[in-house]
């Protein structure tokens, strides 16, 4: 038997691959040679991936959702789990969170930065248990889901996150877009600055896997010098950290406010998680589960609390403040880099490109779950799905660039609800049914116990997906019921005041914990899957 090494960046040791079975030995209860697809295969499958050969020949990804064998896997992009985030998350659109606190929710800046951390750690966690799921199982994260909420809850889970990544993508690339036509001093419409900018993060998904994490491993150093220019420039305006005491509200209506903010926090980081698993499925399945939580968690954790705690402190700046009111986000960024003239506008054009790192993540994976939603979308190249992502947002972007703030405050916020039963599902199944309690031969042991990963894409010996899409209805009506939004307060919500306290993802994960187990147990005993 012919037996080859791979070496894993951050190990200190060899792994074997049997090569005549194409599987880890510790990964080969749960696969079977037969069901393998390999690149080359992926790339000839039909006549639309036959045309687009020669891309795939020189670098393009050619695999979609199939699951990516252990001959394919290496662990040069290890450092990925933590550089990559860092990049994501360091971007221009990740600003006006922390502007919201002050702005929207009437918060100090204190307040703002205990809602920052706390909020913050929690979503990067969840975000962080996802991830750990892309080595164990080769899958991206919404075929991942198939095992617990079956092919049609699958199917449901991908059309929300589609919706997500477009949201995400829309949001940046507005913003993108104000900052390029601020810089121009509107001599470069809005409307071509966000198609400028989308289209540029384009390039680089419709490359694929490596181009992305190449780019991220460094996209973010330079960002870093430039938001610790930042905060010199803002320090010279002066902070006036006491400004904002005598608006914040007391009692239940400072719960309310806090819990809201709190909600959009929890949003930003917990948005990665439906994601997560699509840019580490290509790390070997014996990587440390907790090297992966470790290094997801700190990814996250440091570019959204250095950047979200700098943007809630400019708020404090009473000349930033002003020029939030009269031009946005986009306002407070150029009042910001104003005294340096053309320099500052040289960063704000960095700026304004950073955003490309943000939609990349968005722009991959809304192609994955497109492939995700038929098994006839499978047939189209994911490199294709990504130019449709792209026209898509382009179009949206283009139609509500008028309205940056209110698209983000209320996206982001509902964006928690449907995020918070996702990973609670997906968390149970994982930890009750997959590890502890599924007991069927040799699927009860390695590093992706308990699941058959020959089955991913055959709806009949998936889950049937009944409990978990009823559990996920309960949470969704429970988010309701907890929900503080303009335009609509729950009434759990509305017990905060005049404008209510969001407990939407809160509501959310606690029913829908509640409601899973003992309906997935049952449909278990009933249905054996």
């Amino acid at each position: 038997m012919a037996t080859r090494y791979f070496e894993s960046e951050w190990e200190d040791k060899a792994y074997p691959i049997d090569t005549e079975a194409n599987v880890n030995p510790v990964a080969s209860a749960q696969t079977h040679p037969g069901e393998i697809v390999r690149e080359d295969d992926v790339a000839a499958r039909n006549p639309i991936f036959r045309k687009f050969g020669a891309l795939f020949d020189n670098g393009v990804e050619a695999r979609g959702i199939e699951r990516v064998p252990e001959e394919e896997r290496d662990g040069k992009h290890t450092i990925g789990l933590l550089l990559f985030w860092w990049s994501v998350n360091m971007v221009v659109s990740t600003v006006p969170i922390g502007l919201l606190a002050q702005a929207y929710y009437t918060l100090t800046f204190r307040s703002a930065v205990a809602a920052i951390v706390t909020f913050t750690a929690l979503g990067a966690a969840c975000t962080s248990f996802i991830a750990t799921l892309g080595p164990k199982t080769g899958l991206r994260t919404m075929v991942i889901t198939r095992y617990s909420v079956g092919f049609v809850g699958a199917t449901i889970f991908s059309v929300l996150n589609i919706l997500t990544q477009l949201g995400f993508s829309v949001v940046a690339v507005i913003l993108g877009g104000q900052t390029l036509t601020n810089v121009s001093d509107g001599k470069l419409p809005l409307e071509a600055s966000i198609v400028l900018v989308g289209f540029l993060a384009l390039v680089l998904c419709f490359v694929g896997y490596n181009a992305m994490h190449y780019w991220e491993r460094y996209a973010w150093i330079l960002l870093f010098v430039f938001y610790c220019c930042m905060w010199g420039l803002a320090g010279k305006r002066g902070f006036e950290m006491g400004t904002q005491h005598a608006a914040q509200a007391t009692g239940k209506e400072y719960a309310g406010d806090f819990l809201s903010f709190g909600g959009i926090v929890f949003s930003s980081a917990s948005g990665w998680a439906p994601v997560a698993a699509d840019f580490n499925c290509r790390l070997p399945s014996n990587i440390k589960a907790w090297k992966v939580f470790v290094l997801t968690w700190f990814g996250l954790m440091v570019p959204l609390l250095f950047v979200e705690i700098l943007s809630a402190a400019l708020m404090t700046v009473p000349d930033y403040a002003a020029a939030f009111e009269e031009g946005d986000a986009g306002g407070v960024l150029s009042e910001v880099f104003a005294p340096w003239k053309g320099g500052g506008k040289f960063i704000l054009v960095v700026f304004a490109f950073s955003i490309i790192s943000n939609c990349i993540p968005n722009t991959y994976s809304a192609a994955l779950s497109f492939q995700t939603l038929l098994p006839v979308f499978e047939k189209v190249p994911r490199a294709l799905w990504t130019v449709v992502v792209f026209v898509i947002y382009t179009v949206a972007a283009v139609a509500g660039r008028e309205h940056f703030s209110e698209i983000l405050s209320n996206f982001l916020a509902i964006l928690g609800y449907w995020v918070a039963f996702f990973v609670i599902v997906v968390l149970e199944e994982h930890y009750i049914f997959r590890y502890w309690f599924h007991r069927q031969g040799d699927n009860a042991s390695g590093p992706a116990r308990g699941y058959d990963l020959s089955v991913y894409d055959k709806p009949r010996q998936l889950p049937i997906g009944t409990a978990g899409i009823f559990a996920c209805c309960c949470g969704t009506g429970a988010a309701v019921v907890g929900m503080a939004q303009v335009w609509y307060i729950g009434p759990v919500g509305r017990l905060f005041g005049e404008y209510g306290g969001d407990l939407g993802f809160e509501m959310s994960a606690i029913v829908t914990a509640i409601v899973y187990p003992p309906l997935r147990y049952l449909e278990y005993r009933i249905f054996r899957r």
